[in-house]
């Protein structure tokens, strides 16, 4: 079955019309100081522009308002999306909001989804979710949050951090422990916690390398939380217990693609600014695009570039054609692959512009700083690849050939080519 990254010429069009958008209407907001409610209303009509287009909330289904997009078609709109931080909210995109969203819409039940999911894409509600633990890091199999079922409640307790939105969501998303007993990965279920349920102990955000001093207005955040003897009536919980991990996967595994592309509409952005610098900056008696040196980063870049947008949207084929399940390995793949690239583009860019690329004059050093962490969310390089290693060999087996054994295949080698020796030893 042959790939086809192709879409028809009225989608083309909206794609043609983001690209002017966000160019125009969205990264000249990336100079404004706004706050948090400076930019909710800054943003509002931005967002009624993309809701006329029918491009809010495209990933999920119409009968939720979304556009119902594919893989392909959403990876190609992440592509542009991902040129600027601020693009994501406007198009109802955003994380962790987005991925909850689907979340909830493929397992909660319809009381959940009336209550959590439809306000949740009107707009009129924030979400986080909350699932990394300082003991757990990237092996979810590790948590030690536990859920306690009591009577018609459950009683979280545990403690949560690198909790995306935690400190400016109206719910939660939480992942716990509900049979420490139950193999690993049907050990944990995920809940609904409002955020002024009582217990629910939002230490600090988490200042970090992309976000020194604040978010300067955009959604989300990295939060620590405590969860303590925090109630909850058991209509909260998402789907049956031991989901939890299985829910994980299939709210992670499209994410991890949407970023994937994002990287690479930023890696855009950086190489466009590394080749326009290359052709106006003059220094040594010629041009930096003459140099040998910029020469081979710019088709280095160019090379990496091409490469990780083809193996993403392969990924997001595959998935378009039998889900999640039949892109696992593309998926794992490109995450490390994909975020090694944006941060060879940008690291790039920023050499060429010498000291200016070092200064927040350009925003080189912000996209730079983001993309060091795209190494280490949704699960470190590290981690990727030994499942893509691990998968890949699943289809060979071992197989020993002893050294005494090379002289027989050699000698059989030979008799059943010999015709073909003698010809071309007749022919020479």
């Amino acid at each position: 079955m042959a790939w086809d990254f192709s879409t028809e010429p009225e989608f083309e069009e909206k794609l043609e019309w983001m690209r002017g958008f966000v160019r125009d209407e969205i990264i000249p907001l990336e100079t404004l100081a706004l706050d948090a409610d400076a930019f909710t209303r800054a943003t509002a009509p931005l967002k009624e522009e993309v809701k006329a287009q029918g491009l809010w909330a495209a990933h999920l289904p119409p009968e939720l308002g979304g556009g119902g997009f594919g893989q392909v078609k959403l990876g190609l709109m992440h592509e542009i999306l991902g040129q600027c931080a601020y693009a994501p909210a406007i198009f109802g995109n955003n994380a962790p909001d987005s991925g909850n969203a689907e979340l909830l819409a493929v397992s909660a039940d319809d009381e959940q989804k009336k209550k959590w999911l439809e306000p949740l894409l009107a707009g009129q509600l924030r979400s986080a979710f909350s699932m990394t633990e300082p003991g757990a890091g990237a092996d979810p199999t590790l948590l030690a949050t536990r859920a306690v079922r009591d009577g018609d409640d459950y009683v979280i307790n545990g403690h949560k951090w690198f909790t995306s939105n935690g400190s400016v969501a109206d719910f939660l998303i939480v992942m716990a422990v509900t049979d420490p007993d139950a193999p690993a990965r049907r050990r944990a279920t995920m809940f609904v916690v409002p955020a002024g349920t009582p217990g629910v102990n939002v230490l600090r955000d988490i200042e970090t390398m992309g976000d020194i001093g604040g978010h300067r207005g955009r959604p989300g955040g990295h939060s620590e939380i405590v969860y303590t003897d925090v109630r909850i009536p058991a209509a909260n919980r998402i789907g049956g217990e031991g989901d939890g991990f299985l829910l994980a996967q299939k709210r992670l595994g499209p994410g991890r693609i949407h970023h994937c592309m994002r990287w690479l509409g930023q890696s855009r952005r950086a190489f466009d600014m590394l080749c326009e610098r290359a052709k106006s900056r003059y220094t040594h008696g010629s041009a930096l695009a003459d140099k040998q040196m910029i020469q081979d980063w710019i088709a280095t870049s160019a090379a990496e570039m091409t490469a990780a947008r083809l193996m993403t949207l392969q990924a997001a084929w595959k998935m378009d054609q039998g889900g999640t399940a039949a892109a696992l390995t593309d998926i794992a793949m490109i995450k490390f692959y994909g975020a090694q690239v944006l941060y060879n583009v940008i690291d790039r860019a920023i050499q060429i512009h010498g000291s200016l690329g070092y200064t927040t004059d350009l925003p080189l050093e912000s996209m730079y700083r983001q993309a060091r962490a795209a190494r280490i969310y949704d699960g470190p390089d590290e981690v990727h690849k030994v499942t893509v290693a691990r998968r890949i060999l699943r289809d060979y087996e071992a197989r020993e050939v002893p050294a005494e054994h090379v002289p027989t295949r050699r000698a059989a080698a030979e008799k059943k080519f010999a015709h073909l020796l003698d010809a071309a030893s007749a022919n020479s």
